[in-house]
């Protein structure tokens, strides 16, 4: 899961666009093997590899994103669910980590010791083995990202979902809200600050949303519905961009179009306090922890029910529709059309915070 935010006037932060990925990137990915169920493609947080025996397996790879501010457990954490939650959205089980650290050069032991066993917590508590790795300190390398991960996920052939499989018709649910990592990182990074500004009980809420930072429970809670036919047929994660950037994708990534009510999209009171304390678009914003869930319209309710027991918020949003209906989200019952938003608010806001801590 990359990072957004502007870097110069012609580049930003963040994943490549989309013309330079068709251009580029997506025509040339090695030897075409059929046992590649699911490749690179938009919208698409793992691939699945049939393994034969009428098993698969789900990989995903993200960059590993280790903030230290946030104390060494709490970024083990938070950089292991970056992953993990990718490859939940697969509906199979969280298996394996395969770990590269890149590591600054002044990274004393101590820390690193630090920094491991936390990330060892973080996958004990999940399930997962960590498999393979690579460990150095290298000049050049420096905080947040520290390299690279991938976590492998495997089940039944007719377990696994990805949203190219997300049909016209199908009802559109999302969890927890909008921005719900902005949120949880302006909490946990600026409590002083929030407390001043929006109220110690808006700050206390922003600080308890970092533990709602990951889809793993939510995905978890869903998958037992069952997958495809009359159950869920997508399962994505609301990250960079967030919940906008996100629908757009699941529709892109099934051909579909999609209709959304902005309105039925949960902002909970401290994400819009601080939003507007900042001036963000929370629909535009970072959201990991938040999944967007496609199913038939007859399981609506049994998902809903699943996660509700399970202390999950979950709204309907919206529907797919078909291709030639187009993209359309209604705000207050006005039709505009629903674009993906053009970078995320979230790192920009994040460092002049950062800025105006340090005065």
């Amino acid at each position: 899961m990359s990072r957004d935010g502007v870097a110069t006037s012609t580049t930003r932060v963040g994943k490549v666009p989309q013309d330079l990925l068709n251009r580029v990137i997506l025509p040339h990915l090695g030897k075409t093997r059929a046992e590649v169920l699911v490749g690179p493609a938009h919208g698409a947080d793992a691939a699945v590899i049939d393994i034969g025996g009428g098993q698969v397996m789900a990989v995903t790879t993200d960059p590993f994103f280790v903030m230290p501010e946030l104390g060494w457990e709490r970024a083990a954490w938070f950089a292991v669910h970056i992953v993990a939650s990718d490859a939940a959205t697969s509906g199979l089980a969280l298996r394996y980590l395969a770990l590269n650290l890149n590591l600054p050069l002044d990274m004393p032991d101590g820390d690193i010791e630090s920094l491991w066993l936390a990330i060892d917590e973080a996958c004990r508590q999940l399930g997962v083995a960590i498999i393979t790795g690579h460990t150095g300190r290298y000049e050049g390398c420096d905080f947040p990202m520290l390299g690279g991960a991938s976590i492998l996920a495997t089940g039944s052939r007719d377990q696994y979902v990805t949203p190219a499989m997300a049909r016209p018709g199908d009802a559109v649910l999302l969890t927890k809200g909008a921005a719900i990592e902005t949120t949880g990182m302006f909490g946990v990074t600026f409590p002083e600050l929030l407390a001043d500004r929006i109220g110690g009980e808006f700050a206390r809420r922003a600080f308890e949303a970092f533990d709602s930072m990951t889809v793993v429970p939510d995905a978890a809670a869903a998958v037992p519905v069952g997958s495809g036919g009359a159950g869920i047929t997508a399962l994505h994660d609301a990250t960079e961009r967030g919940v906008f950037g996100a629908l757009v994708e699941v529709a892109h990534a099934s051909g579909s179009g999609m209709v959304v009510e902005q309105d039925a999209i949960p902002v909970r009171p401290e994400t819009r306090a601080i939003c507007d304390l900042f001036n963000i678009d929370p629909y535009s914003a970072s959201s990991e922890g938040t999944l967007i869930i496609a199913c038939h319209q007859s399981s609506v309710s049994q998902v809903t029910e699943r996660l509700a027991d399970r202390g999950i918020p979950v709204a309907q949003v919206g529907e797919l529709v078909t291709a030639g209906d187009g993209m359309t989200v209604f705000a207050g019952g006005v039709a505009k059309p629903l674009n993906m938003p053009e970078s995320d608010p979230f790192w920009p806001a994040y460092s002049r915070a950062l800025q105006e801590r340090e005065r």
